[in-house]
């Protein structure tokens, strides 16, 4: 299980990875959407990370110095490697969403969601791409293994 959760956080790196670099050489052609998208992604998955080992999470949808995207995007990764090594998946975790609101999931539901989550933004990012006459990236996992 771990395997597998490692291959598809290293997808998921890989993937906002390209994303980032695909919106960088456009920035000119970039509404502000789609940077919000990028950076929601990104912050998703650090929030997701900081709830798991009970750390200060960012916001939701707060905007990020562009130039910081791929050291965030780095350092999800590599927090989320760790948690995949150091967790009991069937663990349970106690948290409050943006909104204030508890929950409680295990720590493989948050770990899935986040990649699940990152995956859906990212075919919205290309739907903004495509609109904005930038060629989308093909980043399905299956494009990514091939």
């Amino acid at each position: 299980m771990k395997e597998k959760l490692i291959d598809l956080f290293e997808y998921t790196y890989h993937s906002n990875k390209e994303m980032i670099k695909i919106i960088s050489e456009n920035i000119s052609k970039i509404d502000d959407k789609t940077i919000g998208l990028i950076n929601h992604t990104l912050n998703a998955q650090q929030i997701w990370n900081s709830r798991i080992v009970g750390e200060k999470t960012f916001e939701v949808w707060q905007i990020n110095s562009f130039e910081n995207l791929e050291e965030i995007n780095h350092e999800n990764f590599l927090r989320s490697i760790q948690i995949i090594e150091n967790s009991d998946f069937e663990q349970k975790i106690e948290y409050q969403n943006s909104k204030g609101n508890k929950f409680e999931n295990s720590i493989f539901e948050m770990l899935f969601h986040t990649i699940n989550h990152s995956t859906y933004h990212r075919g919205q990012i290309n739907s903004l791409l495509k609109q904005n006459g930038i060629e989308p990236l093909l980043t399905d996992y299956i494009f990514y293994k091939r």
